[in-house]
């Protein structure tokens, strides 16, 4: 069994769906549909009995494809509030009521509710580039490109 901790969760184990390979640095692990795997603890997640913890909100953010700021615009908090209740495990029911039913709903097909959650998306990325301009033969052009440092791993 392979205790799969890339996720961030501490509690999941994988009976099989790995393979183990050698590498120049050493050992590494090749997860078969890892997204898929995502989904369904996500999934699972969303179900247990009592609160999420912090680990299991910034799980369930990621799989959601959620920055801090997005998430907490979706349940009404600061971008500094959702780092406080991952980093604390310290999560208000009505976040962990949200975010299990954004969860469930994106997962399992609602429509209405993935559009939301990429509009959201959406407007992180649009607010959150950088314009890269270029000289070429004395004349300049310039871009719109994602910058790096507001990356989702927030």
């Amino acid at each position: 069994m392979y205790h799969y901790t890339e996720c961030g969760l501490d509690n999941v184990w994988l009976e099989n769906g790995f393979v183990v390979k050698t590498t120049a640095y050493g050992k590494a692990v090749a997860i078969d549909d890892a997204v898929g795997l995502n989904k369904v603890l996500a999934l699972d997640v969303t179900k247990k009995k009592g609160r999420i913890t912090g680990k299991e909100l910034r799980f369930m953010r990621v799989v959601l494809g959620m920055s801090q700021e997005g998430l907490g615009k979706c349940v009404g908090a600061s971008e500094q509030s959702v780092s406080l209740w991952e980093r604390t495990g310290k999560v208000p029911q009505y976040t962990d009521s949200i975010v299990r039913m954004l969860v469930s709903e994106k997962l399992n097909g609602n429509s209405k509710v993935s559009d939301v959650i990429e509009r959201i998306n959406t407007v992180e990325r649009i607010i959150n580039q950088r314009i890269v301009a270029r000289e070429k033969k004395h004349k300049w052009t310039s871009k719109f490109e994602s910058d790096e440092r507001f990356a989702l791993a927030a």
